[in-house]
């Protein structure tokens, strides 16, 4: 990642040495990824709380951080999953209420994705014909996402227990392959059972803390564009048109970035932003911009979650 980010940069690295940002800036970005961070875990907790869960806030922060952690330097981000279920583990939840936990954190992840991609798109309609389009990529997956959770939860109506059908040996698979699909679909229809009886009330502040989450993603590079732009006197249009890419863009490569194989991105987070935010930041910002970027949407949690759970997430991906 760092190669890639001296290769985008090559050209618009300034002249007068490293990219800094005034104090202010760090400052704006900084409470943003606080808010953000915090977000998450309130809904994690206050999800779990509604399904009967007590899980306490610094559980629930110390699980977001050890997810962070371990997506980073796992391929497809792949170790941020594991890594939860240890530290609820470890904190003495039950195992049939981690992988409530999980479930709900997941779920409500996708509905938050899908209210704040609509909103987007309907605030942002007829400001460029990418806007509505990175708006419905970002959403369509988030509906891709439950789609494939409702299609599990009918197939653990018949298929939770037993042994594996026809048709996943002609496919490849094989019988432990089919008791981790069981598993999952069994944790999806045990979700699916206590949002039934969730208390409504505490369910919808989850919601709201998800997106709350979810725009502290989208708000990390407008802040340190306007921001940034602001304290060194460049010209910055606050406009809808201005504004589209730099919220669109970065939420679209943060979920697209699940599929690529390598830890972190591998590089490819950094390219794509040059290709499609070149032009929507000024020259003599641009490489700040991405820099710390970076810094505050990756390099910052991988910081803190090695520091709030490093050891027990590398002893989780080790077993």
């Amino acid at each position: 990642m760092a190669g890639a980010s001296v290769w985008v940069l090559r050209d618009s690295w300034p002249a007068g040495g490293m990219p800094w940002l005034p104090w202010p800036v760090h400052l704006a970005a900084a409470a943003t990824v606080t808010v953000e961070i915090a977000a998450r875990a309130f809904k994690i907790m206050a999800s779990a709380r509604a399904c009967g869960v007590p899980l306490r806030f610094r559980t629930a922060l110390t699980t977001c951080l050890a997810g962070d952690f371990a997506a980073a330097i796992t391929p497809a981000r792949a170790g941020a999953e594991p890594a939860r279920y240890l530290v609820l583990a470890e904190a003495g939840i039950a195992p049939a209420a981690r992988v409530l936990v999980l479930f709900l954190e997941l779920f409500l992840e996708m509905w938050s994705l899908v209210l704040v991609c609509g909103a987007l798109a309907w605030g942002f309609a007829g400001a460029g014909s990418s806007a509505r389009g990175l708006a419905a990529l970002v959403g369509g997956y988030s509906v891709f996402v439950l789609g494939v959770g409702a299609a599990g939860v009918l197939l653990a109506r018949r298929h939770a227990r037993g042994p594996a059908p026809p048709w996943v040996r002609r496919v490849g698979g094989h019988a432990g392959h089919w008791r981790g699909v069981q598993r999952l679909m069994r944790g999806a229809r045990s979700g699916v059972t206590a949002l039934r009886h969730a208390r409504p009330g505490v369910m919808a502040l989850a919601l709201a803390g998800s997106v709350v989450h979810v725009l502290g993603k989208v708000a990390a590079l407008p802040v340190l564009v306007y921001a940034g732009a602001a304290a060194l006197g460049l010209p910055m249009p606050v406009t809808r048109a201005a504004l589209a890419p730099l919220l669109l863009w970065p939420l679209a490569l943060f979920y697209g970035g699940v599929v690529v194989p390598a830890p972190g991105g591998g590089g490819f987070i950094e390219g794509a932003f040059a290709a499609t935010l070149r032009d929507a930041i000024p020259p003599s910002l641009f490489a700040a911009s991405l820099l710390w970027w970076r810094c505050y949407t990756f390099y910052l949690y991988l910081l803190a979650g090695g520091v709030a759970a490093g050891r027990g997430v590398l002893r989780a991906l080790r077993s």
